[in-house]
């Protein structure tokens, strides 16, 4: 590759100049015509120039104004013949000589419209004395025939010098510095029966040819530096050096594994084809690869050299490997993951369950401060069962007297918290629980159908009771879900809850609510069931054993509010100190 890259410097002004011989060039007579009128299309951004008048014998500068309507708008545009410039779309119009006597016809097209625009053909570089090709821009996408050939003004073919046209592709057998400059190539087009001469630019710079100064630049890689490798898997070596063009000598680039660091025992390593890419028409880049088929522990000790020749001189870069440190990626990827996947999963349980964490942060945190400041100690709620009309007279609903209870009624409830099996065990709780909390245990109540007044706002009147009250305790029997005024009560002790207030809230369920959870008609609202399943319960059967419903009423009394609980206590306290003294 490097020997035809070279070859081609060599034999191209050879090529050339059996070109020129071959072909000669044609003088075109009158290569500016005469015609009074001439159309000329140039394209947006480039170099013009507008042309000159010759006659026979004696050449004349001329100056073209702007004439016909054009001149309203642009009165003061003017151009002299061989004088470049850009083009404008605004440049488009009719120009008359200042005598008069010709005219010329400008059009300039936007680039956007061209087939095949590229801006990289306007400049051409060539190297002195080697010869070269200028090609006309859109060559491979235009009609090339009939195109003539201007540096300047002047036609090529009217310069004594060796060079050729074919179609559209001149070619200088040999170049000189002075043939720096800009070439136009006009293009003959017919378009509705009027000639078009289309001009498009070349910008030609002719470099003269200079040894190399200096001795090859190595890229890659920087000196003393380090690779890292897997053991057991194949490695590319790649060194990457910049020469200084030279014709008569082929660039080297080599790579050598030193042993033990030794630069005199050194092996020359099995490399690919080198890669060449101009960079400049002054600089060669080559890019030269070596290859480890398998990396073992031996290349780790030794050092790799790249080392660069040209005519100058030498240049040399000593590197090592090392072995790859494996990224311990569950660690480095795997931990951020798990915390953003962990930070999105609680996003969603939130937003899932909030209505559930609400209800038992609020259920079993409660602060209580305000509860010196309410009327009621329980809000009790249950349902009448077709089993509480059986009751004996002496579970009927309490009165509000409070807590009258002499020394037989203490007994009594000392009595009734050892489970009397022939007794109490058979009573509905909705009959039990009235008498213990506010005969024997000495709470407030209020009783839906003893303290709401008849005839009243049902509504209002319940969700003021619960807000005057400490706690709501509502009794799940079978009927109870299923009585829409008990699942109201229910409901607003729930909102309660949720709006901050220092309310508790208890469900009791029996056991023939358990046994009874078949779907309602309607069902209830989600908040409801929702807190169904997360609200603080106890659960009631009279048919358990005895060891069962004495964990009942002890929970019971553990659940009641902490401050009424501890009065009980005092209270029951002096009542055994009075009855001590009074016997």
């Amino acid at each position: 590759m490097q020997t035809g890259f070279y070859l081609f410097y060599l034999i191209s002004p050879i090529l050339l100049w059996g070109c020129c011989i071959r072909k000669q060039q044609k003088k075109m007579k009158g290569v500016q015509r005469d015609a009074t009128n001439q159309h000329f299309r140039a394209v947006e951004g480039e170099l013009f120039m507008m042309p000159c008048i010759k006659s026979l014998k004696q050449p004349a500068r001329t100056v073209w104004f702007r004439s016909g309507e054009d001149k309203k708008t642009n009165k003061d545009l003017t151009f002299d013949c061989g004088v470049k410039f850009v083009a404008k779309v605004s440049h488009s119009g009719k120009y008359t000589s200042l005598s008069g006597s010709r005219s010329i016809t400008l059009e300039v097209v936007e680039s956007v419209s061209l087939r095949c625009f590229q801006p990289s053909e306007a400049k051409v570089t060539l190297r002195v004395h080697t010869g070269g090709e200028i090609y006309c821009p859109s060559h491979h996408c235009s009609n090339n025939s009939d195109t003539i050939w201007f540096k300047g003004n002047k036609a090529v073919s009217e310069q004594r010098r060796a060079s050729c046209n074919e179609e559209g592709l001149l070619r200088l057998c040999e170049t000189y510095e002075e043939d720096t400059g800009l070439y136009f190539c006009d293009r003959q087009l017919m378009e509705e029966g009027i000639q078009w001469t289309y001009r498009r630019a070349v910008d030609v710079t002719v470099i003269t040819h200079l040894e190399p100064s200096k001795c090859p630049w190595i890229k890659y890689p920087a000196a003393s530096m380090t690779e890292e490798v897997e053991l057991g898997q194949p490695h590319i070596l790649t060194c990457e050096v910049f020469f200084d063009f030279e014709v008569d000598f082929l660039p080297k680039v080599q790579w050598f594994m030193n042993y033990g660091d030794n630069m005199e025992n050194m092996t020359p390593l099995h490399m690919e084809e080198p890669q060449q890419k101009q960079e400049t028409l002054e600089v060669i880049e080559v890019i030269q690869t070596a290859v480890i088929p398998e990396v073992m522990l031996q290349h780790l000790m030794h050092t790799f050299t790249c080392i660069a020749t040209n005519s100058v001189g030498n240049s040399s870069v000593t590197m090592k490997l090392k072995q790859k440190t494996k990224a311990n990626w569950p660690p480095l990827v795997g931990y951020p993951f798990a915390a953003f996947l962990l930070v999105v999963c609680l996003g969603i349980l939130l937003r899932v369950k909030w209505l559930e964490i609400q209800l038992m942060y609020r259920s079993h945190f409660q602060d209580g401060r305000h509860d010196g400041d309410k009327e009621f100690d329980v809000f009790l709620s249950f349902v009448w069962s077709p089993l509480s009309a059986e009751a004996p007279q002496g579970f009927t609903l309490p009165s509000r007297s409070g807590c009258d209870c002499n020394e037989e009624e203490h007994l009594m409830s000392k009595k009734l918290m050892s489970c009397d099996e022939s007794k109490t065990t058979q009573k509905p709780l909705e009959v039990l629980l009235p008498h213990v909390l506010e005969v024997h245990w000495g709470y407030r109540l209020c009783l839906p159908e003893r303290d709401l007044l008849p005839g009243g706002a049902y509504t209002n009147d319940v969700v003021l009771g619960i807000k005057r009250s400490r706690m709501l305790i509502c009794v799940l029997s079978a009927d109870y879900l299923a009585d829409s005024s008990a699942v109201f009560v229910l409901e607003s002790g729930i909102q309660a809850l949720l709006k901050k207030s220092s309310i508790k809230l208890l469900l009791i369920w029996t056991s023939e609510a358990s046994a009874s959870l078949t779907p309602l008609d309607p069902p209830p609202s989600r908040l409801v069931q929702t807190a169904l399943k997360v609200l603080p319960r106890l659960t009631y059967s009279s048919e358990a054993s005895l060891r069962a419903v004495d964990n009942f009423w002890g929970s019971l009394r553990k659940a009641m509010p902490q401050s009424r609980k501890r009065q009980v206590a005092d209270m029951e306290c002096g009542m055994s100190f009075s009855a001590r003294k009074d016997s």
